[in-house]
């Protein structure tokens, strides 16, 4: 993995020099500047004000913290696949973390398969989006479901002359409200006994005649929406890529995001582990102190642990990327892993706390709904473990000594 242990400095694990630099930069910049202006928002926030959010964005990209997944060629600042992790592990560490780490200061860049697109495409839309004048959505989801796009994605694209007409449903979309874009997929061909249907990407406008946007209220603060589209017309020149290879673009933007995603949950769960750490050695019992009690100590190991177990998955997943290997299965097995453990370490410090745990001047309950819902968004757990399941069935004949 190129990730030693005999010198540890980081949970357990011997970063390097450069990583542990960076980590030091935000772990400041979090306690320094995020942290006070967080305390002054309500407890479901979900963002800044501009004037805040504005300063944070200048001082995050004079340290070279923003556009960390933006080509170079268009003003981006692209890192390693294992700088990401350790800026989503730190950033998350915030009561926003699960919607906006570090309030969005590292931000600046629109989703990466936008890089697909023409030149025209590209000076439209992705370069706003690094300048930070346009925001975007992606639109999977259906119903019927999303964890089978291929198969499930039931919208439709007809051509009509210059434009492309879209009838159909999404769900769960996050950030739809007040987007100035979208990237939207549909099926242009249904699929054969010999072939699968053919899948497209589209760029939609708000604007457009016949798309609408609903708002659906979750447990999490942020709301998703549901896009209903009705004869809603798309010029050619706004299908992104070639027409019936949306889905290859959908799984590459999929895998490239699974991995800071399960960074960024543990760094909510290892924040909710140390703070429940803090407070069991300093609450008192009829005899001694309430870390003393076995049934605490018990799940501060636990949860140090799987921590630990879900941490070295990342970081070998992320060593595996910025090695060139190919990242499906290893991001599905930290996706899974990364979400189910965040889950478990939160909901032990929710004990540890008792009442204080879930009272709305902690992190915690926010956390504990925002990680619930983590375990379904970018593919839910029981699709990960298909994946993983499939993967390990296909390229395993027998054991090495009994088959």
């Amino acid at each position: 993995m190129g990730i030693a242990i005999e010198e540890e400095n980081h949970y357990g694990f011997r970063l390097s020099d450069e990583l542990t630099l960076l980590r030091d930069q935000v772990r400041r910049f979090m306690r320094e500047e995020v942290k006070p202006i967080e305390d002054t928002l309500p407890h479901d926030a979900i963002g800044c004000g501009r004037e805040d959010r504005v300063r944070l964005r200048a001082m995050a990209e004079e340290m070279g913290l923003t556009r960390l997944t933006v080509p170079e060629e268009y003003g981006g600042n692209p890192v390693s696949a294992m700088a990401r992790v350790v800026i989503a592990e730190e950033s998350s560490k915030c009561r926003l973390g699960g919607y906006a780490p570090a309030l969005g200061a590292f931000g600046g860049g629109p989703p990466n398969i936008i890089w697909g697109g023409t030149p025209d495409q590209i000076e439209r839309y992705g370069i706003p989006c690094v300048e930070g004048k346009m925001r975007a959505f992606v639109a999977i989801t259906e119903p019927t479901g999303g964890s089978d796009p291929r198969n499930n994605i039931s919208t439709r694209a007809e051509k009509d002359g210059d434009e492309w007409i879209l009838n159909g449903r999404k769900m769960w979309i996050t950030g739809a409200e007040g987007a100035d874009f979208g990237i939207l997929f549909a099926r242009t061909r249904d699929g054969t006994a010999e072939a699968p249907p053919e899948i497209t990407a589209f760029i939609v406008e708000p604007t457009f005649s016949g798309i609408n946007f609903n708002e659906i209220k979750v447990i999490r603060a942020l709301s998703p929406y549901e896009i209903v589209l009705e004869n809603c017309r798309v010029p050619v020149e706004n299908v992104l890529g070639s027409v019936g290879q949306g889905f290859g673009v959908a799984q590459s933007w999929l895998v490239d995001a699974r991995i800071p995603y399960a960074a960024g949950c543990i760094g909510m769960a290892q924040e909710a582990l140390d703070m429940a750490c803090g407070w069991v050695k300093q609450r008192p019992t009829r005899d001694g102190m309430l870390a003393d009690k076995q049934a605490i100590q018990w799940m501060i190991a636990d949860s140090e642990v799987e921590l630990r177990a879900a941490r070295m998955l990342v970081y070998d997943a992320a060593s595996k990327v910025d090695a060139g290997q190919s990242g499906k299965v290893d991001a599905s097995i930290c996706k899974l892993y990364g979400t189910e453990t965040a889950g478990r370490v939160v909901d032990r410090a929710i004990q540890m706390f008792g009442g204080m745990g879930v009272a709305q001047e902690m992190p915690l309950e926010r956390w504990y709904r925002e990680l619930r819902v983590k375990r379904i968004g970018e593919g839910p757990s029981e699709v990960h473990r298909m994946v993983i399941a499939r993967d390990k069935l296909r390229n395993t004949s027998g054991g090495v000594y009994f088959s």
